[in-house]
């Protein structure tokens, strides 16, 4: 029984921490409406100097809109690319677009850099 138990617990762990074949982001609601985001819930942005498929946001930008980074072995799926990053890493874009969490959104469904640096940044959405 112990060993069961055992085996039971180490099996439930490995599952717990094996990356899954799912998208990078799902849809939540937010007080701007329907909005991707991140496994932890937290809101996504595209950013208006992006271009398609690349990342204009680097150095300090990059520190306060963290990229949402992909694994070297992800793969596009449906509206989801991977696109590769001027630091050598991986960022997951959607619709072409990259996409990036917000340092100063604390909470799940927080979009406090929606209209931030002039209009630029802007809810992820759908």
């Amino acid at each position: 029984m112990k060993k069961t138990f055992a085996a039971l617990a180490v099996l439930g762990l490995l599952a717990a921490c094996s990356p899954t074949s799912g998208d990078p982001a799902k849809t939540a609601k937010t007080s701007k409406g329907d909005a991707l985001v991140d496994t932890k819930g937290m809101t996504l942005y595209t950013y208006d100097k992006d271009s398609d498929g690349k990342s204009a946001c680097t150095g300090p930008c990059a520190t306060n809109w963290p990229p949402l980074a992909a694994s070297g072995d992800a793969k596009a799926k449906d509206s989801y690319t991977v696109i590769s990053r001027d630091d050598g890493g991986k960022q997951w874009a959607y619709k072409g677009k990259p996409l990036y969490t917000f340092a100063k959104d604390k909470s799940a469904g927080d979009v406090t850099g929606d209209g931030a640096a002039d209009g630029a940044w802007h809810v992820a959405q759908p």
